[in-house]
């Protein structure tokens, strides 16, 4: 018998680019809520101990902040996409 387990993007993610497209593609047509939802699974896909590690954030802190919950400041915004090795760009 086969086992169907939930998708989880974050099993996809690990990859610089790959989680970098995916966000792009967030950015593109999500919400603010899709664009922490995306940026919650490129940081689990990442590992949340070392992206607490290379951010300096507990990990309490990254948790709070990528939770269903969450409201990401800036300031950890912009250290956990410089940690994935993500950069965000604006055009008109």
């Amino acid at each position: 018998m086969e086992t169907i387990r939930p998708f989880d993007a974050a099993e996809y993610l690990e990859d610089p680019k790959t989680a970098a497209a995916y966000l792009a593609a967030v950015f593109e047509d999500g919400d603010a809520e899709e664009i922490r939802s995306a940026l919650n699974d490129i940081a689990r896909a990442h590992g949340i101990s070392d992206l607490s590690r290379e951010t300096g954030l507990t990990r309490e802190t990254l948790y709070k902040a990528f939770g269903s919950a969450g409201n990401p400041t800036l300031s950890t915004l912009l250290a956990v996409i410089k940690a994935l090795g993500i950069k965000l760009s604006v055009a008109a």
